[in-house]
């Protein structure tokens, strides 16, 4: 009974280096490809402009819906506040040895 298990393992370690083979790189793309990847990122660009602005207008309308249903309550309807830049932007800005916008704009 203990032979069954160690003729698989050997087995499986005979097998393991070749399953540890290099890919060869895929050919380089033809101007069919080229067309195609091209136009498969213009249809993309188009797609996240339109999930841009479709993410705008119900954004509008979230906003007016709250503002209605403010009106509705006799409620005062708050004033916007300014979002503030993404760290990131900041970060990448001082890392290139330039300020910010926004904090050059406050001083």
């Amino acid at each position: 009974m203990k032979r069954i298990p160690a003729i698989v393992l050997a087995a499986a370690l005979a097998v393991a280096p070749s399953a540890w083979a290099k890919i060869p790189p895929p050919p380089p793309p033809d101007e069919k490809a080229k067309a195609a990847a091209e136009e498969k990122k213009a249809k993309d660009a188009a797609a996240a402009e339109k999930a841009k602005a479709d993410q705008g207008a119900a954004e509008e309308r979230a906003v007016k819906n709250f503002q209605g249903n403010m009106r509705k309550a006799g409620k005062p309807i708050p004033k916007p506040t300014a979002i503030a830049a993404a760290p990131a932007a900041s970060a990448a800005a001082a890392k290139a040895g330039k300020a910010p916008e926004k904090a050059a704009a406050k001083k």
